[in-house]
């Protein structure tokens, strides 16, 4: 499955921006019906990185898909190479 089909964009508030410092994790709105396996191998196959852990949560705005990455993988570069900075 395509991973663009999954991932939409990243989600970034104050929240998030201090949850990637502490927990070296980012956010993404992601397809709904999308599960957390295959949200973990899309985000492997875009960034080219390792996933630890997905946590998700359905809010009124879609899903969201809280990635937390293995720390080898920091997530402010992650960030600075799609742009979040």
């Amino acid at each position: 499955m395509d991973p663009y089909y999954i991932v939409y964009h990243p989600y970034v508030t104050e929240k998030t921006m201090n949850f990637m410092e502490k927990n070296n994790a980012l956010e993404f709105v992601v397809k709904r019906d999308a599960n957390k396996k295959q949200i973990k191998e899309s985000v492997e196959k875009l960034f080219e990185v390792k996933v630890k852990d997905v946590n998700t949560r359905i809010t009124k705005h879609g899903k969201h898909a809280i990635v937390i990455f293995m720390p080898e993988f920091k997530a402010e570069d992650i960030g600075m190479r799609i742009g979040i900075f």
